[in-house]
């Protein structure tokens, strides 16, 4: 056993309410520089919908991630070492400018410098890249709240595998079933972007598990941005460089939550540490499909353990680090309420993002009679909401329902049990059933309504102290050896390919 830490995080689906307002703060940031204006670490994307780049899930495009082998190894979909040198002169699963979108502005000087008529003066759009005139077709929110085209709903690869009558379901009702889905980078333990850079340029910080670029030996391979099966490396045209989301450890560095956290009006987002078992990395990403929810789970260590604890200080980690695991949200949410889920975890780069699956509405075109309204009915039964639980259990559960349902059942006994509490019209041997039924109880009930809906700052973000200076120093492997035998992932230069 081997014990890292790992920054993690945990996105609340039912409090966003699709602002945007990260997406700006993170562009404020960050990507407010010439090469960088087509990126977005941080976007918020409609679903169901096609996404930023378009499409970025469909991996029979854009072969992303790791596949997993007749003989039970991984290899990386989108390169090779026969691969990586043609690659270069054509990648066929790159995105293109038109999968991401031509970032515009606006001719402003226009609307000063028009002559006078009879219409007013519009500002045109330009291209930010050669400065002409540009018909703008598409952009990093363009669906956003499904305001665009059905096409793009209907093209979200999350609905394969519904039934007609499941994806009649989602578009029966006028358009109005929709959620957020807030998406940075997700510092996975086994990022493809890491196993793929033939120059070793990307990195996972041994300290924190924030993955990096290095700028000085980026050499512009561009085989980060293919192999990251969520599209979250970006190539600058400008510097000739690769960027992603460095999870702002300036801010982390100084107690600081980073800009999107911090700016995040719905209060869904949660950061914090999380003690993982290095040496299981490569066993659990070469699990079977319907195992990797429960093998990641498996992945993280109980921070309380005097075991575990033990270990974690034999390998070097801090005792502010072990606290701040002891208090994290993130460790809550993913492993003691079990309601938290990883996107996509099929990809095999076992993220550290996660996600608490939306509830949703009932279905309008629900029959009338089958529609209770007295007390012991105000939230309908989770298989009825609007978005199938197919399509959750594509983009949360590897495709395995069980995890979704069991994460709704207890968010919707939590409802229950508070009703009960608060407001009185449902009655208290109905509410405890509901939590009996979600394997809850009332104590857990409670703690999670807390942590969702009445937290302070400090509650949310469980910073580690951080000392960079001093997490070098501790660091028993160099950033160069770590490039290559890879360092808390499956696969570096040499595993990978």
């Amino acid at each position: 056993m081997q014990i890292r830490s790992q920054i993690s995080m945990v996105f609340h689906l039912d409090k966003c309410i699709g602002c945007h307002t990260c997406s700006v703060a993170c562009k404020n940031v960050w990507t407010d520089r010439k090469g960088a204006e087509y990126m977005w670490w941080n976007n918020v994307e409609t679903k169901p919908g096609t996404g930023f780049p378009t499409k970025w899930e469909d991996q029979e495009k854009y072969k992303g991630g790791f596949e997993r082998n007749d003989d039970g190894s991984l290899s990386i979909k989108s390169t090779s070492r026969k691969k990586i040198i043609p690659n270069i002169f054509h990648n066929p699963h790159m995105p293109s400018m038109d999968d991401y979108y031509e970032p515009w502005t606006y001719d402003y000087q226009n609307l000063f410098t028009a002559k006078e008529g009879s219409d007013q003066p519009t500002a045109e759009p330009i291209s930010m890249i050669d400065g002409e005139k540009i018909d703008v077709q598409s952009g990093p929110n363009w669906d956003d709240d499904l305001g665009g085209s059905e096409i793009y709903a209907a093209n979200d690869p999350n609905l394969e595998g519904l039934t007609e009558q499941q994806r009649l379901q989602l578009s029966s009702v006028e358009r109005l079933v929709f959620f957020y889905l807030p998406r940075i980078c997700n510092h996975c333990l086994n990022p493809c972007c890491v196993a793929s850079c033939p120059s070793g340029a990307l990195y996972k910080r041994g300290e924190d598990g924030i993955v990096l670029i290095d700028q000085q030996k980026c050499r512009a391979w561009r085989s980060c941005v293919a192999a990251c099966p969520y599209k979250k490396t970006y190539f600058n045209w400008f510097t000739g460089k690769s960027e992603k989301c460095i999870l702002c450890f300036p801010r982390l560095e100084t107690g600081q939550a980073p800009a999107c956290f911090h700016s995040c009006v719905g209060r869904i987002r949660y950061l914090g540490v999380l003690l993982y078992d290095a040496d299981r990395l490569e066993e659990v990403a070469k699990l079977p499909d319907d195992q990797l929810v429960e093998g990641q789970r498996s992945l993280i260590m109980n921070p309380h353990d005097p075991a575990v604890i033990a270990q974690a200080k034999k390998d070097g980690l801090p005792d502010g680090v072990i606290e701040a695991a002891q208090n994290s949200p993130v460790y809550k949410f993913v492993m003691e309420w079990k309601i938290a889920l990883p996107p996509h975890i099929e990809y095999r780069t076992l993220p550290m993002l996660f996600y608490v699956p939306p509830m949703s509405p009932v279905q309008a075109s629900k029959p009338a009679d089958t529609i209770h309204h007295n007390s012991n009915n105000l939230f309908h039964d989770i298989d009825d909401s609007r978005v199938p639980m197919k399509f959750l259990a594509n983009l949360f559960g590897g495709g395995q329902e069980g995890v979704v349902r069991y994460a709704l059942a207890k968010q919707k006994a939590v409802r229950w049990h508070r009703r009960a509490e608060t407001v009185g019209d449902i009655d208290r041997e109905t509410a405890d059933r509901m939590l009996r039924e979600a394997n809850c109880t009332r104590e857990e009930a409670d703690a999670i309504y807390k942590l969702t809906a009445l937290c302070t700052y400090e509650e949310r973000f469980v910073i580690p102290p951080m000392n960079r200076e001093q997490a070098i120093e501790m660091m028993k492997e160099p950033h160069e050896h770590r490039a290559e035998t890879g360092f808390g992932f499956v696969g570096g230069q040499t595993k990978g390919i």
